[in-house]
């Protein structure tokens, strides 16, 4: 039975040059339909599994995002076709989490979801209380009012990798080292896409300066900007702003391989059995979303605007206070020394079309 590094050395054999654009390599290992990290189906989260994610602290993340979503209908006269949109639902807890705090409100649920195996495990889950559909291209046609939710899905689509050499920027490929290993070459960049992008970057970096362009989230965001919905976009997950990326202590990039809790930079080792995964250049993100039509409303750390959004909740308790285990939720959430100063959450406007 082939590997997916055996899969990836097959494939480097019959390029003419002899390596393929690292966005390749991360496409193969994440997204292989057999070999990949996701696309054999739902990896296990939590303590379980390689990595923890807001959803896997508890239902009270889902219960913050419902709750907006909420005020979100209200604010748009509470109209019928109304729908939760979720993107990257993995294996459908967010959306059980989300409807649970709905508590029996009249509001769809979709699911954007390409991968049938990631369809099968979150109908188990959650049945016919969801809808779903196999791209955002489904969304250009309706519905008309919606809350697009995701929460990590950026920082896992695969990214070009650049470096600067002294005098301009070069793209990092990946090629055989001659044994059973994989290694980075530099070479000129691969697409007219990513030469558009490397024009905007410094020149005034360190030699060997390694940064990740993420030319997938750009047509993302423009994907997502031509839908036909109204209403606001949530977006969740590990970030930067332009100045930190380009941060001296940052030179290596922030392309990491997450195994068993542990993370580091081998990004070409043990592929196809560990997450890869990229910090989100919110900057960039931001620039592109509002280019495309849409209003930036809020940016913050998770943790400041979680704080916020939990704010009507709070105020619902009339003094008194959450649960223990609610209370250990909101902390792991917010807390800055957990997930309240690593998380970034966007939220956008989108005026429909």
């Amino acid at each position: 039975m082939s590997s997916l590094p055996q899969i990836l050395r097959e494939k480097l054999s019959t390029t003419p040059s002899g390596r393929l654009p690292f966005a390749q390599v991360m496409e193969l290992a994440l997204y292989h339909p057999e070999h990949g990290y996701y696309g054999a189906g739902p990896r296990k989260i939590g303590r379980q599994g390689d990595f923890f994610t807001s959803v896997s602290v508890g239902p009270l993340f889902g219960k913050l995002l419902a709750l907006y979503a909420l005020r979100e209908w209200q604010a748009l006269g509470e109209p019928e076709d109304f729908t939760l949109i979720e993107q990257g639902a993995h294996d459908g807890q967010l959306a059980e989490d989300v409807l649970n705090a709905l508590d029996g409100k009249p509001l769809r649920y979709l699911i954007v979801e390409p991968n049938p195996k990631y369809r099968e495990a979150q109908f188990k889950r959650l049945g016919d209380r969801v809808q779903w559909v196999e791209s955002l291209t489904a969304l250009q046609s309706g519905p008309q009012h919606a809350f697009f939710l995701c929460n990590e899905l950026p920082d896992a689509f695969p990214v070009h990798l650049v470096r600067w050499n002294g005098q301009s920027w070069e793209e990092l490929f990946v090629e055989t080292d001659g044994t059973e290993a994989f290694r980075f070459i530099s070479g000129d960049c691969s697409c007219a896409e990513l030469a558009d992008e490397m024009k905007h970057l410094p020149h005034d970096l360190a030699p060997g300066h390694t940064l990740e362009i993420n030319l997938t989230m750009l047509a993302w965001i423009h994907a997502l900007a031509k839908a036909a919905f109204r209403g606001a976009i949530f977006i969740a997950d590990y970030g930067l702003d332009a100045e930190e990326f380009h941060a001296d202590s940052r030179a290596d990039g922030t392309i990491r391989r997450y195994w068993q809790h542990q993370t580091d930079g081998q990004v070409l080792v043990n592929l196809g059995e560990c997450d890869l995964t990229t910090h989100i250049h919110f900057t960039r993100l931001i620039d592109e979303a509002v280019r495309h039509g849409l209003t930036q409303r809020e940016y913050d750390l998770q943790g400041r605007l979680l704080g916020r959004m939990a704010m009507p909740w709070l105020q619902s308790l009339e003094g008194r206070p959450p649960d223990a285990a609610t209370m250990r939720q909101f902390n792991s959430l917010t807390h800055p020394a957990l997930m309240g100063r690593s998380f970034r959450c966007l939220i956008l406007e989108k005026s429909g079309r």
